[in-house]
């Protein structure tokens, strides 16, 4: 599960994902290849591996880890958008 954020619009969604799949928001392709999580507290920490693209362009704006709990840590660096992980979905 991801959050995103238009920042023109003042706009929040959340985007539910399955590993491999490829959803758009806006301009942006978000691939979400992998979501972990402690073994112990499946609805603890998520860790979300993911790609994120402009339509239309080859070079990614964003790949890499993302954690829930410290988003900002490795985080989407766009002017218009903000996109980061709530929490893995196990069911």
């Amino acid at each position: 599960m991801l959050r995103a954020l238009d920042k023109v619009n003042g706009t929040v969604i959340d985007i539910e994902m399955s590993q491999g799949q490829t959803r758009r928001y806006g301009l942006l392709e978000i691939t979400m290849q992998e979501c972990r999580f402690p073994t112990d507290d499946p609805s603890g920490n998520a860790y979300v591996l993911m790609t994120i693209r402009e339509v239309n362009a080859e070079a990614p704006v964003f790949q890499g880890w993302m954690v829930a709990s410290s988003p900002a840590l490795n985080a989407l660096d766009h002017a218009r958008y903000d996109v980061w992980p709530l929490r893995c979905i196990t069911s």
